[in-house]
């Protein structure tokens, strides 16, 4: 499967995640809030994990197959 979301970096910024799925701010925080799309703090920096976009992107894709 080629993956479209190449990084360098092992956990994104709330604004890469917004470029990546082409959201909005709020869309981004409502997939954390809602855990859709898992997050951690570092401080008061929340930060997502490239691998848990990329499972959260395969999800997506998935259940719009089934």
């Amino acid at each position: 499967m080629h993956n479209s979301l190449t990084t360098s970096h092992e956990a994104l910024t709330v604004p890469e995640v917004m470029e990546a799925l082409r959201l909005s701010r709020s869309k981004v925080y409502d997939l954390i809030r809602s855990r859709q799309l898992q997050s951690f703090t570092v401080g008061r920096s929340r930060r997502i994990a490239a691998d848990s976009l990329r499972t959260f992107i395969t999800q997506q894709i998935e259940e719009a197959a089934a």
